[in-house]
């Protein structure tokens, strides 16, 4: 449910990857075979596969599973790139962090057998910036080792951790009956009580709650720049105590987006890469058994200027697993009623480089002899406003600076530092100059005192449109589009994580075997499986596969 930075057990967006393989979706197999569509192979998409076969197996019920994914990959925003494109050396470039809570995620890692590694963030001070001066300064590795925090914050970090696990317990609910699988999200956010929480800014809620405002403008509002690239005042108390979740994080070695395409794999689904939807609608003529129309898909290649053509199989149910607002797809008005909602996502640039060089004490305003951090979060400094979107990272312009690790630059042969920086807009060469202390040309390139010294030897930008706004509210976009029709991303305004989008992933499929499975006997159900062609994993993805 959560994402972490790992020192800090605070989550950072924030990662997925190449599964493809050469296969074609098969049509109907006989009579009474559902033919399912998910449009998307991100965590969502991917999840409502993998859970679709499951409950399908289990009850009996007889489906074909077709994943139209517009990438060459599954995985969405679980990306994972090579330092120096050295597959030995991979490094999580989007959702990079899940713990033991998050159910989903940890028992697929199990069951897939993949193997998980701890962070790997480089030993040093971790501290919270202003732009101008730090706020807070920690040099060991646990976020909640309450010492400094008790001396500077009084109770306030136990009250905080009090606070964080209870509603983190409250909203693990969600995942058991009577509260799974649900219609609503608004009605399940009622029963659990937790729209007290989405209904308020993050400020608010922890002022309500007894927590200091220092301890929430200094530390928590850190949390959630770095979580969600958005201060206190522009996110819900819901985000705002997920982005103070426990520590205990973890990733799966080669990436997390393993964890995805095993799922694809698992569901026997026919995976349809590089293929775009380009419209749904309804058809006119031929009826299912119980009166509803069936579904016309029209599909392109990813990419090509022709219009779209009508796939040639029709579908009983669709889930829509991507963002409706940034999936293309032309529909009639009245197949969708309500409309769906289109929420604001936050745009996040993150940077990924390498250098031989640490981080210049001069940067922070320290002299030459200081040691500068390894881990930097920011929170806005007095003089900033508080604002959403991009202006969100006031002073400091960005909202972290991380030192993952150590990696071996192959052009050398030595060990160099490998940095990741979550902003809002592109880090120009200024910044890049004044961050390692020595002029960086625009290349990257150049000698600076000694021969093939590069201040910045390998250097992967990226844009994400990483996660909604969490503007406070009370209502979310419900899963159930009425008629056959399926909606995952309406979760990602309540709770943004890799977690939470397997689990409505998981909710959806549940939904649509119970409803297939409600009106037939036992004894007549059958189950027949589609198999695609011999699955293939590439190596990680590269960004520019998106």
């Amino acid at each position: 449910m959560v994402r972490s930075l790992g020192r800090l057990g605070v989550l950072a967006l924030a990662g997925i990857a190449s599964l493809s393989w050469a296969s074609t979706a098969a049509g109907d197999s006989g009579a009474g075979v559902q033919n399912v569509a998910i449009i998307g192979a991100g965590a969502a998409g991917s999840s409502a596969a993998y859970h679709l076969r499951q409950f399908a197996d289990e009850e009996g019920v007889s489906i074909n599973i077709t994943i139209f994914e517009s990438n060459k990959r599954a995985g969405g925003r679980s990306l994972t790139v090579d330092a120096f494109d050295d597959p030995l050396q991979p490094v999580e470039l989007g959702a990079s962090i899940f713990i033991r809570a998050n159910a989903i995620l940890y028992d697929a890692v199990s069951e897939f057998g993949l193997n998980v590694i701890g962070t790997r963030d480089v030993e040093g001070n971790l501290v919270v910036w202003d732009g101008e001066s730090f706020r807070f300064e920690q040099s060991d590795n646990s976020w909640w080792s309450f010492v400094k925090l008790f001396w500077k914050y009084g109770l306030a970090p136990y009250k905080t951790k009090k606070l964080v696990d209870s509603t983190v317990a409250r909203f693990l609910k969600i995942y058991d009956a009577p509260h799974f699988p649900f219609k609503s999200l608004t009605q399940a956010a009622i029963d659990l009580d937790l729209v007290k929480l989405t209904g308020v800014t993050g400020d608010q809620f922890y002022e309500d709650s007894g927590i200091a405002s220092l301890f929430a403008q200094d530390i928590i509002q850190a949390a959630t720049r770095v979580n969600y690239a958005t201060n206190l005042a522009h996110i819900h108390g819901l985000e705002a105590a997920v982005s103070m979740a426990p520590e205990g994080a973890m990733q799966v070695w080669g990436g997390n987006w393993l964890i995805f395409a095993n799922m694809v794999k698992a569901s026997s689904a026919g995976f349809l890469p590089k293929v775009t939807v380009t419209s749904l609608q309804r058809e006119k003529s031929a009826t299912t058994g119980d009166g509803a129309s069936k579904f016309i898909i029209s599909t392109k290649k990813t990419r090509s200027s022709r219009p779209g053509e009508a796939y040639p199989i029709t579908f009983d149910k669709i889930v829509v697993a991507a963002p409706w607002q940034y999936a293309g797809i032309e529909a009639p008005e009245d197949l969708i009623q309500p409309a769906i909602d289109e929420i604001p996502y936050v745009q996040l640039h993150v940077t990924l480089f390498t250098s031989p060089l640490k981080l210049s004490p001069g940067f922070f305003n320290l002299t030459p002899e200081s040691k500068a951090p390894v881990t930097v979060l920011t929170t806005l400094h007095a003089d900033d406003k508080a604002e959403p979107g991009s202006g969100a990272a006031g002073k400091a312009g960005v909202f972290s600076i991380s030192t993952l690790q150590i990696v071996l630059n192959p052009k050398t042969d030595q060990e160099e530092y490998l940095y990741k920086i979550f902003s809002p807009k592109v880090l120009d060469v200024s910044f890049l100059s004044r961050l390692l202390g020595v002029d960086i040309p625009d290349t990257f390139t150049g000698a600076v005192n000694a021969d093939n010294f590069e201040p910045i030897s390998w250097y992967y930008p990226h844009v994400f449109n990483s996660y909604p706004i969490e503007f406070p509210r009370v209502t979310f976009q419900d899963p159930v589009l009425g008629g056959g029709l399926y909606y995952t991303s309406g979760i990602e305004s309540f709770i943004s994580t890799m977690e939470t989008s397997a689990l409505m992933g998981k909710n959806v499929a549940k939904l649509i075997v119970d409803e297939l499975a409600a009106p037939k006997a036992p004894q007549e159900a059958k189950h027949t499986t589609t198999e695609p062609g011999s699955p293939r994993f590439d190596a990680a993805p590269k960004a520019d596969e998106l």
